[in-house]
């Protein structure tokens, strides 16, 4: 029998009412959701919160044990007379009639908002770049989410974003809501077969018992090519010390908030929709759905709805969050931190927090240099090609508004 102790899954978001259409954010403890699951989920929380899908931002904490959802490529593996696997979606369409039941809940229950507070925290010991280049510039090894190599675990944290932001909502002096984002690869270790939310859902559940009267609600950042290898050796006791690494910097970035008044017109939401550029493995890979290699097929398979939708002229919509002084950015795919890091810099004005793994189709979304490096964020498992970057930052810059 299997020692099944873990703490459960959960979906948790916001419902944002009274400037214009209500707003839904939600992070879900899921791998990923994809093409016609993005549409789906936003369709049905936009229905249920009584506002258009244009206004809903649906994420991923992207932890290993846990689904994975597209119902694209169910569709397409069941057309191919092939077992769907795990996009078989029964469980996720019975996911999102809870979900809409919730918010209508939650809607019946809703409270003023007065105040935001926001606060930042460095996080110690947690998040080190996976990516370690050699002499010659190019990626020599890879540290991943765990390491048993002593010597990779001795190098350098790397490139990160050793902060944690946190942007709460208040009615008055009550706290109603703390949002947290943290730039990192969420495993520990996996493929436990048992569903578990890993140490960000345990360093969530920390927080909400330190603080409960208010829901807590974690997003994954720019975390593609982050991960805790560094101090990560895979042993089962690790998870827990991840986790309260990750609830100190939680805990440190509550202690130094700060709140002010918000009203109304001070929160809005901007919208840009971008068209990424497809890698040219894509389109052989559709032509490969019968072939005998099924698990890498199945793997890959979102990027091949993707590149459908795309040629039906779908876009990938990049939104913001205004908060008063504070901007919140949600981003598609495994997006590396260097996207995070200069979005940041764009705006130091402004308090700019970063949502990724939204529409989980493209794969890793790495920097334009990551290309000529090499490495496993930059080979197959990247749907696009290096001129994303300009497209993004372009996106990025004009929703922050910055010159």
């Amino acid at each position: 029998m299997l020692n099944d102790w873990d703490l459960k899954l959960r979906a948790k978001g916001v419902v944002i009412q009274g400037s214009g259409k209500p707003i839904v954010l939600c992070s879900v403890d899921w791998i990923g959701i994809a093409n016609d699951s993005q549409d789906a989920f936003k369709e049905a929380l936009a229905e249920a919160a009584g506002t258009v899908p244009e206004r809903v931002s649906i994420h991923t904490v992207h932890q290993h044990d846990a689904p994975v959802s597209d119902f694209g490529a169910e569709k397409l593996l069941k057309e191919s007379g092939l077992d769907p696997a795990e996009y078989e979606g029964t469980f996720q369409r019975e996911m999102i009639i809870q979900l809409q039941k919730c918010i209508q809940n939650s809607l019946e229950n809703s409270q003023p908002l007065t105040h935001i507070g926001l606060g930042e925290a460095e996080v110690y010991k947690v998040a080190s770049n996976r990516r370690i280049l050699g002499s010659d510039g190019k990626v020599r090894a890879s540290r991943s989410s765990s390491c048993l190599d002593s010597a990779l675990r001795a190098e350098p944290e790397g490139l990160i974003d050793p902060m944690l932001s946190l942007i709460s909502f208040w009615n008055e002096k009550e706290p109603l809501a703390v949002l947290s984002y943290y730039a990192c690869h969420p495993q520990s270790y996996y493929l436990t077969q048992i569903a578990n939310p890993d140490f960000p859902g345990i360093a969530r559940f920390y927080r909400q018992l330190a603080v409960p009267a208010a829901l807590h609600v974690h997003f994954n950042g720019a975390g593609g090519n982050i991960a805790a290898g560094k101090y990560n050796d895979r042993s089962k006791e690790n998870r827990v010390i991840l986790a309260e690494r990750l609830a100190d910097g939680m805990k440190r970035a509550w202690e130094t908030t700060r709140t002010e008044p918000v009203t109304a017109n001070e929160i809005n939401w901007s919208i840009d929709p971008v068209t990424l550029p497809p890698a040219p493995f894509i389109e052989d890979m559709e032509e490969k759905v019968k072939a005998d290699n099924y698990r890498d097929l199945v793997r890959n398979l979102p990027k091949v709805v993707w590149l459908r939708r795309l040629k039906e002229g779908k876009k990938i919509d990049i939104t913001c969050l205004s908060l008063g002084k504070a901007r919140i950015l949600h981003m598609p795919g495994e997006l590396c931190i260097e996207y995070q890091l200069a979005a940041k810099k764009m705006r130091p004005d402004m308090f700019v927090a970063m949502a990724a793994y939204g529409d989980y189709a493209p794969g890793y979304i790495c920097p334009a240099k990551a290309y000529e490096e090499g490495g496993y964020e930059a080979g197959p498992a990247s749907g696009v090609t290096p001129e994303c970057e300009k497209i993004l930052m372009t996106s990025i810059r004009k929703l922050l508004k910055a010159e």
